[in-house]
C-alpha cells in the first residue's frame, strides 16, 4: 500500500478525530489529502508526534486522537511506546507507517529494513492492542476500534508529489488551538470569546 493511500484512508475513517502527523512528507500528504483545523502538522520535531498525541488523548478523553508517525520517527523515540502502554487512554490510536526508510530525507533504510519489528517492540513495551496492516482494508478496519492501540501499517517506500504546506506553523497552531478552545467552551457552557 502507498503511504498517500494510507493517509487518505486515515483521514476519511478518522474524520472526526484530532490528528497529529509526523514531519515531512506525511504531513504534506495529509495536508493535500484532507486539510482541516483538527489536523496538527509537525514541521520540526521528528519523533514527537506519538508523544504529543498521547498527551492530547489524556487531556481530551472524550475525543478520538490519532497520531500518524513513521518508523524512523518512532525509532528515534522508542520510550514513547512504554509511556503509551502505561497510560493507555482508550481514545488513542498510534499509526506507524513503516516503509523501512527515512522517507523525507532520501529514503535511507531504517532498522525495520533489518531485524527490528515495531509491532513486537510495541508489544514488548506493554501496549496491549497491537495490530499490523498490509492492506488498506486492514488499515480501515482498525481505525475505528475503541481502545489504546498501536497499528503498524506496512507501506511502500516513496513520496507522493504534493506541495509544501502553505500555512505557517503559527497558523497551524492557532487554528488547532481554536478547535480545542471551542470544544472547551462548548463543554463548559461558557460564552467567553475565543482568541
Amino acid at each position: 500500500m502507498k503511504r498517500m493511500d494510507a493517509i487518505l484512508a486515515i483521514a476519511e475513517e478518522g474524520k472526526d478525530a484530532l490528528i497529529i502527523c509526523n514531519i515531512g512528507f506525511p504531513s504534506r500528504e495529509l495536508y493535500a489529502a484532507r486539510d482541516q483545523p483538527e489536523n496538527f502538522y509537525m514541521l520540526g520535531s521528528m519523533g514527537m508526534a506519538s508523544s504529543i498525541g498521547l498527551g492530547l488523548a489524556l487531556a481530551r478523553p472524550n475525543r478520538k486522537v490519532i497520531s500518524i508517525d513513521g518508523d524512523g520517527a518512532v525509532l528515534m523515540n522508542l520510550g514513547t511506546l512504554a509511556t503509551i502502554a502505561n497510560y493507555a487512554p482508550d481514545n488513542y490510536l498510534l499509526v506507524i507507517l513503516d516503509n523501512c526508510a527515512y522517507g523525507s530525507t532520501g529514503c535511507q533504510p531504517t532498522a525495520t529494513c533489518g531485524r527490528t519489528d515495531l509491532a513486537q517492540v510495541a508489544r514488548a513495551a506493554g501496549i496491549r492492542e497491537v495490530q499490523t496492516a498490509s492492506t488498506l482494508e486492514d488499515l480501515k478496519a482498525s481505525i475505528g476500534v475503541r481502545g489504546c492501540m498501536a497499528l503498524v501499517a506496512k507501506i511502500e517506500a516513496g513520496n507522493a508529489e504534493v506541495p509544501i504546506i502553505d500555512i505557517s506553523p503559527k497558523q497551524i497552531l492557532k487554528r488547532f488551538r481554536g478547535v480545542l478552545r471551542a470544544e472547551s467552551s462548548a463543554a463548559s457552557g461558557s460564552c467567553s470569546k475565543i482568541y
